[in-house]
């Protein structure tokens, strides 16, 4: 199992509801950095004020680090957040 702190995306299988779905779904997948992870967190904890989990920050990191990049497009990136502790 790989070792990240994004642990909610830490599966060694996809299940047999969710497969599918993504087979039929997903046009493509693109992975990012533990520092990118971090740094997006931080970012959005400072500009937005905003707390969220490591596995919720993946999708933000994509864009944020430039790994997915529209041009004049509007990106909608789905936030999910934890605790500060």
């Amino acid at each position: 199992m790989p070792d990240t702190i994004a642990d909610g995306a830490r599966s060694q299988a996809l299940g047999e509801l969710t497969f599918p779905i993504v087979l039929d779904l997903v046009d493509d997948m693109v992975t990012v950095s533990e520092m990118a992870i971090l740094r997006s967190m931080l970012f959005l904890w400072e500009r937005l004020k905003v707390v969220v989990e490591p596995t919720g920050a993946l999708g933000a990191a994509a864009v944020l680090e430039g790994i997915v990049a529209q041009p004049g497009a509007r990106i909608g990136v789905i936030l999910s957040g934890g605790m500060w502790i």
